[in-house]
Formats: structure tokens, C-alpha cells, sequence
């Protein structure tokens, strides 16, 4: 059985959908508690990170999301949930007097989320260079950084649909399975352990992405 995050924070039903189609049995709750006897969890999500940390932090999935990764258990992060399980992030911070605030996240995973622009800045790269513009919308190809369980049976340089403007930045590289480039590396796939996240939408993907998606689900996790 998968328990699916429901935290008011968008790309719930493509989920629900893309579950239905592999036939996969799934829970979908507001409540953790309903979810602490599924096999595996998938914590989905769109939008900005301040708002997602507070919706966890009020349906107490904060706290759950921990507890089950501490526990070796399953976890799938997808767009904004591959990014707040990493340690803080500059989305909902402010940039003062040369001094950077953050949103703290869940810390499942060490590493921080940078703005494309800043990171651009930073690479001498131009940030308005009309090839490459913010949010990184669209298909884009991920190639591969090493093995992992959910990328079992999906061609290398396959196309996925991103939507971010956000860049997962960790602190250990070896996290990371999967990059795309755009301006610059773009983690996309990382697994540590029993947590994996999916930079794009594997439920917006496609066929090579129902397969991540059905690794997850039914595959044999162990590395």
C-alpha cells in the first residue's frame, strides 16, 4: 500500500492518476496517522516553500516525514517535496546587506535550494540570456550520475517535464543520480538511502516516467 501526502500543496490528482493507471493500491490523507502503516510514501507537491513547511508543520506531517525517514522506511519527494526535505531553502528568504535568510525545511538530506539566477550569477553566467529562462518550464533530458533503484529499465537522456525555478544544491554530490543542464547542473534525480526525489514530474513524464514511478511502487528498493 503507498500513502500519498496531502498537505494543500498541489499535483495531488496527476499522482492519484498516475497510481490508478499502474493500478497501484494507495491512501491519500490530510492526516498522518492514516499513513503510518502504508509500505512506502510518495509526498508530492507544487508551489513555494515557505507555504509548503507550514502546511507540514500544521497537519503535523513535519514531524511524521522525519520519523519515517529516520526509520529506513520508503520515501519519494516530487517537485517541491524533492526540494523541502533537503535542509533550508532561499525560496521565502530574504537577500539584506549581503546576508542570506532561509526557509528551513525538513533536513532529511543535507543541502540547500538556490534561485537559478543567483546560481548563475555566481557561475559568471548571464542571467539574462533569453535561452535560458525562469522557471526552468518544459521537457528536458536527464543523464545519469551513478545507479538507482527507480531508474531501473528507463533509457538514459529521457525526456521529463520540469517546472521550477528553484536548484536542489547538496551537500554530498554523490546524492545525486540523475542531472539535467540548464545554465548549469541540475540535480534531478537523488536517492540517500531509503529517500529518493524527482526534480521534474515523473507523473507528467510519460511513459519513461510511469516507469519511475512503478519502480517506486512495486520494485525492489534495495540498492
Amino acid at each position: 500500500m503507498i500513502g500519498i501526502v496531502d498537505y494543500n500543496a498541489g499535483n495531488i490528482k496527476s499522482v492519484e492518476r498516475a497510481l490508478d493507471f499502474l493500478g497501484a493500491k494507495y491512501i491519500l490523507s490530510k492526516n498522518p496517522a492514516d499513513l503510518a502503516k502504508v509500505d512506502r510514501v510518495i509526498f508530492p507537491g507544487d508551489g513555494e516553500a515557505a507555504y509548503a513547511m507550514r502546511e507540514l508543520v500544521m497537519t503535523g506531517y513535519d514531524t511524521f516525514l522525519r520519523e519515517w525517514a529516520a526509520a529506513k522506511k520508503h520515501l519519494l519527494g516530487i517537485c517541491i517535496g524533492a526540494q523541502i526535505i533537503f535542509d533550508k531553502s532561499e525560496e521565502g528568504g530574504s537577500f539584506e546587506n549581503g546576508a542570506q535568510s532561509y526557509t528551513q525545511c525538513l533536513g532529511l538530506i543535507p543541502g540547500t535550494i538556490r534561485h537559478f539566477s543567483r546560481l548563475w550569477h555566481e557561475r559568471d553566467l548571464d542571467p539574462d540570456d533569453n535561452s535560458r529562462k525562469v522557471p526552468h518550464m518544459g521537457w528536458n533530458d536527464v543523464h545519469y550520475a551513478g545507479s538507482c533503484p527507480i531508474l531501473k529499465g528507463v533509457p538514459e537522456g529521457s525526456d521529463f517535464y520540469f517546472v521550477h525555478s528553484y536548484v536542489i544544491q547538496p551537500d554530498d554530490p554523490s546524492v545525486i543520480k540523475g542531472y539535467a543542464n540548464y545554465g548549469t547542473m541540475v540535480p534531478s534525480v537523488i536517492q540517500s538511502e531509503n529517500v529518493y526525489a524527482c526534480q521534474f514530474h515523473p507523473e507528467k513524464s510519460g511513459k519513461a516516467g510511469l516507469q519511475i514511478i512503478k519502480n517506486f511502487v512495486e520494485g525492489d528498493l534495495r540498492c
